[in-house]
């Protein structure tokens, strides 16, 4: 079994190291991992004696450590068994190597010479875009931003925050959508890539479509001098010399504690040291000497004036200078150190309240098995009651059938007393009424054991409550007889009365009946009476019509014999009536009193005869 490279020192080698020391432990072991990785040609775990005398002594040569190729064969001296394991190799690199490091080599060559170890083995150079020094910066970020873990790799966050600052360093925009699919990718591989996946991903332009390979090696190449170098800025300046106060431009390059700046960008001729610390500062200056743009830092022991090409360039510088000084002050590392240890302790962080959240989820499901076994008992144990009552109501609907087995043979035995019975019925009518009530008791004693059979309880409470409606019952039904009888006698009385009031109408129908017929006699002889009246009227009419006709007639003549001669009569008392044929027979007021005799003759009614 493959066992892990860990960074764990052995209790021999567990001595006092600074924290500086510990994080450079850690970044020198991740590289001599990948060299031990490469020499594991078989993937066993294990590299031979003779591989590791090499590696030890290129790794002694490189870091300016004294080798000591005796103390290799002492320590595996009783390990004759063949190739040594990572795990029995870390003692060795502990003790005799990485405890006696200085921070006096340069990191470059180390990393340099790890690299040709293992990408001669790994690297794929097949379709890559990139140099081979491009891959091997690639190789080195892949160390800066990989987890503390064996066997080494990049998470997906980190991944992200490379590809999206190379994106930004090359001047491309980038993608979310793009890398979200990458993503869904890299789920089978657990959302993280090996150092020579990562190499190809960046090498393939898979994130870098429509630039060129000189824009993708610049790119690396800044994000490679920021992160591994430290290189927080960098660019052309005019700096003001301490002798012959001439100005002279120089490429200047910020580090945490140190502004170096060189002849030129291709970083070959070294001119000198800005050290920082604490103490020193950054501040604007005026225009002067016909130079703008100008600033100063000041050291504990000389100030430099610097020259940028515009304002904006000398707020970056001046920014960033001022940064560097406050980290110094407090004693905080380089921003991107610190941003990947955020980064790390909120994974951390992320991962332990992911962990907590898994054994919560445990425990839950361990409680729902728990609850789970609980219902299923509990459901057995339903199922055996309902087994149980089942049994029960099997046995208490055997027993009813035995009791109505019982109850029909005794009801057989009843009805064979019974016509005994009914055989001497003519001559003891007593004891036949007696036997009948006793048939009806038993009968109703066999319907009353049924209902308390199927219901017995409840017959108990209801027997009594039932006796009670029937005693009310039977007083309500005496109390509504004798009123009934109340009533049927009233209705009686109040027929005989109705009988008699009906004879009384009836008499007087017959009554009215009559008096209607001789009012409808008189009504008749009236009607002939005013008949003969109006005939008689009509004859004094044609009378009276001769009468003036005859009077006319002899007034003429008189007129016409007599002239103008009018005989002198005595003339009414009252005011005579003047009709067309001169003064009428009756005055106004006889005439009124004849019409009303004749209309109350005419309204008066009929006598009978």
């Amino acid at each position: 079994m493959r066992k892990q490279f860990t960074s764990r020192a052995t209790p021999d080698s567990s001595r006092e190291t600074l924290p500086l020391k510990m994080g450079l432990r850690d970044e020198l072991l991740k590289a001599i991992w990948h060299a031990f990785t490469a020499l594991d040609v078989d993937k066993s775990g294990k590299v031979s004696k003779s591989q590791l005398k090499v590696l030890s002594h290129n790794l002694c040569t490189v870091m300016k450590i004294p080798h000591d190729p005796v103390a290799l064969e002492e320590h595996f001296r009783d390990d004759d068994e063949g190739p040594v394991s990572n795990q029995g190799y870390m003692p060795y690199l502990n003790r005799f190597i990485l405890d006696k490091v200085q921070d006096n080599f340069d990191r470059m060559d180390f990393n340099r010479m790890c690299w040709t170890l293992c990408a001669r083995k790994n690297l794929n150079r097949n379709h890559l875009l990139i140099s081979d020094d491009d891959a091997f910066k690639i190789w080195c970020i892949f160390n800066f931003l990989s987890e503390d873990k064996y066997p080494l790799v990049m998470v997906a966050e980190e991944i992200e925050y490379f590809l999206r600052k190379l994106t930004d360093t090359m001047g491309g925009s980038w993608i979310e959508e793009k890398f979200e699919e990458y993503k869904l990718q890299l789920s089978s591989k657990h959302q993280c890539l090996i150092v020579w996946e990562m190499i190809e991903l960046v090498g393939m332009g898979h994130f870098s479509k429509g630039m060129d390979r000189q824009t993708l090696s610049m790119g690396i190449n800044e994000v490679f001098q920021e992160l591994i170098l430290d290189v927080l800025k960098q660019g052309y300046m005019m700096k003001k010399g301490h002798r012959r106060k001439n100005w002279t431009e120089r490429w200047f390059l910020l580090k945490p504690s140190v502004i170096s700046y060189y002849a030129s960008e291709d970083l070959t001729e070294k001119k000198g040291d800005i050290l920082l610390d604490g103490n020193c500062c950054v501040e604007s200056l005026p225009d002067k000497e016909g130079k703008k743009c100008l600033f100063y830092v000041k050291c504990s022991d000389k100030s430099f004036e610097i020259s940028a090409s515009d304002k904006k360039k000398k707020q970056e510088w001046i920014q960033a200078i001022q940064t560097c000084i406050t980290l110094l002050k407090v004693g905080r590392p380089a921003p991107h150190h610190e941003a990947r240890q955020k980064r790390r302790e909120l994974r951390q962080k992320q991962q332990a309240e992911q962990e907590e959240l898994e054994l919560r989820m445990r425990e839950l499901q361990t409680a729902n098995e728990n609850k789970q076994r609980e219902l299923e008992a509990m459901r057995k144990k339903l199922e055996e009651a309902a087994a149980n009552a089942t049994e029960e109501e099997r046995r208490r609907l055997q027993t009813q059938n035995e009791l109505q087995d019982l109850y029909r043979v005794e009801m057989e035995k009843e009805k064979m007393v019974r016509q005994q019975m009914e055989e001497q019925v003519a001559q003891k009518s007593s004891e036949l009424e007696q036997y009948l009530q006793r048939v009806r008791e038993l009968e109703s004693m066999y319907h009353r054991l049924e209902e308390a059979l199927e219901d017995e309880r409840q017959a108990r409470q209801d027997e009594e409550t039932v006796r009670k409606l029937q005693a009310s019952l039977l007083e309500e039904e005496a109390s509504k007889r004798a009123e009934l009888e109340q009533i049927h006698l009233y209705q009686q009385q109040t027929i005989s009365q109705t009988q008699a009031e009906k004879q009384e109408l009836e008499r007087e129908r017959l009554a009215k009946e009559s008096a209607l017929e001789s009012a409808m006699q008189q009504l008749q002889q009236l009607e002939a009476d005013r008949q003969g009246a109006l005939e008689q009227y009509e004859e004094v009419m044609k009378k009276l019509a001769d009468a003036a006709n005859n009077t006319k007639s002899w007034k003429d003549k008189v007129t016409h014999h007599e002239g103008l001669i009018r005989l002198i009569q005595p003339g009414p008392k009252h005011p005579q009536k003047i009709t067309n044929w001169g003064p009428a027979a009756f005055t106004e007021a006889e005439l009124s009193l004849r019409e009303k005799d004749w209309q109350v003759k005419k309204n008066r009614p009929a006598t009978p005869q």
